[in-house]
């Protein structure tokens, strides 16, 4: 059976769950513990497909204001990316722009799908899907919203942008 690899990002501010979207798709739990990512956190996982397997490297990036010349590079050869806000945080959704533009800077073609995070906390959310809706729609990407925490959405979220990667 064919094997089929690609780099994917996840790409937002500190703390609005990128790690733990991501140990929840690739080991399937959740940690409260919150342990802020030095540099970049390579994980894999494979999904089977009809007629091949993908292996999709997933590349957790540092959050924060500005990437760094180095982080940027670490965009190089990224097929796609999920970027992230966190849904009781409205400011991280502000920088999701600015992540889709670094993307597309060093890999015009990449697919994005972004991500509101933190479904789970209902009482906190601050952040609508208008917004959202608006912030995608502004930049031809769609959106899902999620939970590490619960797994809500999780796979659908990292399987939508496989599909997408794909059909490029």
């Amino acid at each position: 059976m064919k094997i089929v690899q690609k780099k994917i990002c996840l790409l937002g501010d500190f703390a609005v769950g990128k790690t733990s979207l991501t140990r929840r798709f690739v080991e399937g739990r959740f940690d409260d513990k919150y342990l802020s990512t030095i540099g970049v956190k390579v994980s894999r996982r494979v999904i089977e497909r009809e007629d091949h397997s993908l292996n999709l490297l997933i590349w957790d990036l540092v959050g924060g204001n500005e990437l760094s010349q180095r982080e940027t590079g670490y965009l190089v050869g990224t097929a796609g990316a999920l970027i992230v806000c966190d849904l009781t945080r409205p400011e991280t959704v502000e920088t999701l722009k600015r992540y889709a533009h670094h993307l597309r800077v060093v890999n015009p073609e990449a697919a994005l799908v972004f991500i509101g995070n933190k479904l789970d906390l209902t009482a906190e959310r601050m952040v609508t899907d208008d917004t959202l809706t608006a912030v995608s729609a502004s930049l031809q990407a769609e959106f899902l919203l999620t939970s590490a925490k619960t797994g809500q959405n999780v796979a659908q979220a990292f399987l939508r942008l496989a599909e997408k990667m794909e059909a490029r």
